[in-house]
This record gives structure tokens, C-alpha cells and sequence, in this order.
């Protein structure tokens, strides 16, 4: 256990003390672990007169301790990032619209590209024997979807980057990582919806997740939908934008703290929405050219009469939370949520959109698994040096 405590980030002493000192402090809230280390955070004192039964003790104790998970955020938002940019980086794999399908592996066939068929048009499929290699495809393959899928696929795109290609193909069984419908995920063994998803950790507006800290975002699933019926809507195929966090700044955390969470969000993005009613009738991009871009020639040829109108926008994007917290749609890639709010003011001009985090088990389920199997590898290797008769530098 102490090499897994040491790698997450713990540093352990010896002192003249009768029992443990634990500071776990609140990594959650930095920017990096050198960062949290640097505060003080995740730090223990241990009694020097502790043998080794007692100090296994503390050992389990520093493992739940609250400060252990936000530990392994640092590690999961490190794997998100890569798992988002090896997926974005891939031009052949394109968007689909809903009515041709969720998936499609193209003229090769989905077999080819490590994956088997359970579900009929496109509703589910399963690695067929290597899960790495099946992710592989979603990452140089030719492949398409819609955008629940592309969440999926960097949920479990993040698991392998967690793992690495071995621990990912030892540790999950093929049906754990279905991917389809979300309807159909939960007839599965889905880690991420299915049987052996377990405990979910519910949190829509992130109020706790708020409260906890930048990196207890990382990785996290969500969607941004339409409040209005879908009376409202002009462009079905984007009634929704299916989301992973990649990263949020210090300055968004901030204000998802202060303000509670993300349902202050939803009020601002309501009235942004009413003050784009208030623009002259434009199509195409206008909003994201207009809002995101900033497109210079665009704003200089405003009406006068609009400009306090987009005067009023620009201060409502300015909020940190636009800027500075980082999504991966596919097929958009990366890009801060303010991007998608004004983009979807130009698909479905007749409705704002909310925002809400997924049921997730990232901090539960996924989490315990993740530390059991680095556990059973620290043993594994601890035997090995064993029967080696040598040493072992965790350095």
C-alpha cells in the first residue's frame, strides 16, 4: 500500500509521536499535485515506534481518507486530457445524425475494427477480444456516431489511459464496455450504465461537486439539453450535446463555488437566450462567429441599435465558467462551454439550454476498482522482487 500512497502523491515521515498526524488538507482545489504537495496537503506522521501491522493500519486509513480520491483526480484528469485529444485528433471519426444510426465502423465492418454487434442499427456493440484494440478504433480508425456515443467512447477512451493498454484488457470484461444507445447500456454489464456500473454518484447541478473543488470535475460526464419541448427545436440532431470535463480553471471553480453550482448557469444562459431574441434574423453561425469568434468585421457591421444588446452578452460570456471549463463533445472536440452556448443559439434559436452533470461512478465504483487493481499490481511486483532475492526502487 505504501508505494500506491507515495505514487498518488502522499508523503509519509517518521517522528517522535504517539499516534498519527494526518493532513490530507484539500488537493481537490489545485491545480496540480505538485501544487497540492507544495501546500501542504497529503501529508502524514507516523509514530516511529509503529511496527509494520500497525503501520498497514494507517495505510488503509490514508486510502479512504477523502484526500486519496482527489489524489487520483489529478491522475483521471490527466487521463481524460490525453484519452480527449487522442479522440479529437482522429479526422476519421465523424459524426453521425441520429436517424442513420449511432455507430457506424464503415466498409470494414465493426468486426475488423475489434468490435461485435449485439444491438441491431447501431444500438450496441462490444470489444471482441482486445479492449484496447477495440478503442484503438475510435482513436485511428474510420468510424462515426452521434454525440452520446462520443461520451461514452472518452469515458471508456479514459479508462484506458488510467490503465494503460494492459492493466485496460487485464481488469474490464468486453461486455463491461458497451457501448449504444444509453437505453440499451442498461440492459448490459456496462461499467458505465450496465449491472456492474454500481454506485452512482448523482449530482446534476453540481452543488457537491462544486464544493469539493476544480478537480473533482475531471472526467466528469453531462449534456446540455433544451428546456423548451421539442416543439422548439429546429435542428434535432442537436437537442442535446452529450459532454466530458476536461479541465476547469481556478478562477471557474471559484465561481461554481460561489454561486452554488451550475444552475446559476442555466439562469445566465436563459438570458442570454432572451437577449438574442432581441438580434436581428441571422442562419448559419452568426452567434458563435458573432460571441465566441468575435469576428471584428461582424461586430463593427452590428446596427447601433444592437450593440447594447451585445454589450450585455459579452458580459454574461466573460463569467469564468464560459471560459474556463473545458468540454469534449465529439465531433467539436475541445472547447470552453461558452462556445456551445452560443453556438446552439444558432441551431435551436427557439430555446435556451441547461446544463447538468451525468450519473456518474468515477469517485465510487470505478475509483475502488482502480485502486484494488494498482493494489494487486503492487503485490504482484512485491512477490516477484521477492523471489528474486532483490530490491525494489519505487522511486
Amino acid at each position: 500500500m505504501l508505494p500506491l500512497l507515495q505514487r498518488l502523491g502522499w508523503q509519509l515521515h517518521d517522528a517522535g509521536i504517539a499516534a498519527p498526524v494526518i493532513h490530507g488538507g484539500e488537493p481537490c482545489r489545485r491545480a496540480s499535485l505538485d501544487a497540492a504537495r507544495q501546500r501542504g496537503d497529503l501529508r502524514a506522521l507516523l509514530p516511529r515506534s509503529y511496527d509494520n501491522a500497525q503501520r498497514e493500519r494507517v495505510y488503509r486509513d490514508l486510502l479512504d481518507d477523502p484526500a486519496t480520491l482527489c489524489a487520483y483526480a489529478f491522475q483521471l484528469g490527466e487521463a481524460t486530457r490525453r484519452a480527449a485529444a487522442r479522440l479529437q485528433d482522429n479526422r476519421g471519426y465523424r459524426f453521425s445524425a441520429l436517424q442513420l444510426g449511432w455507430i457506424g465502423f464503415g466498409p470494414r465492418g465493426a468486426r475488423a475494427q475489434g468490435w461485435q454487434r449485439f444491438r441491431s442499427f447501431g444500438r450496441g456493440y462490444a470489444p471482441v477480444a482486445s479492449n484496447a484494440a477495440a478503442l484503438e478504433a475510435f482513436y485511428s480508425g474510420h468510424v462515426r456516431s452521434e454525440c452520446g456515443v462520443g461520451r461514452q467512447v472518452a469515458q471508456l477512451a479514459t479508462q484506458r489511459e488510467l490503465y494503460g493498454d494492459a492493466g485496460f484488457d487485464r481488469e474490464f470484461a468486453p461486455g463491461e464496455l458497451s457501448i449504444g444507445t444509453f437505453l440499451t447500456l442498461h440492459d448490459t454489464p456496462s461499467i458505465l450504465l450496465g449491472a456492474n456500473a454500481g454506485e452512482f454518484f448523482a449530482d446534476g447541478k453540481a452543488v457537491r461537486t462544486s464544493r469539493l473543488g476544480r478537480q473533482a470535475f475531471m472526467g466528469v460526464p453531462g449534456f446540455i439539453e433544451h428546456v423548451f419541448d421539442k416543439r422548439h427545436l429546429d435542428d434535432i440532431n442537436n437537442q442535446a450535446e452529450n459532454f466530458v470535463i476536461v479541465d476547469v480553471s481556478a478562477e471557474a471553480a471559484e465561481a461554481l463555488a460561489r454561486h452554488g453550482g451550475l444552475a446559476h448557469y442555466d439562469a445566465l444562459n436563459r438570458r442570454l437566450w432572451e437577449l438574442s431574441r432581441q438580434m436581428p434574423v441571422h442562419h448559419g453561425r452568426y452567434f458563435e462567429r458573432l460571441l465566441h469568434e468575435r469576428d471584428p468585421a461582424l461586430r463593427d457591421a452590428l446596427p447601433e441599435a444592437q450593440r447594447p444588446l451585445l454589450a450585455q452578452m459579452d458580459a454574461l460570456l466573460a463569467d469564468p465558467v464560459y471560459r474556463g471549463m473545458m468540454l469534449y463533445v465529439h465531433p467539436k472536440g475541445v472547447r470552453p462551454l461558452g462556445y456551445h452556448v452560443a453556438r446552439l443559439l444558432d441551431r435551436n434559436p427557439r430555446t435556451p439550454y441547461s446544463i447538468d452533470l451525468a450519473l456518474h461512478n468515477l469517485h465510487t465504483t470505478l475509483f475502488r476498482r482502480w485502486l484494488q487493481a494498482q493494489l494487486r499490481d503492487c503485490a504482484a511486483r512485491t512477490a516477484y522482487i521477492d523471489q528474486r532475492g532483490g530490491t525494489w526502487n519505487w522511486a
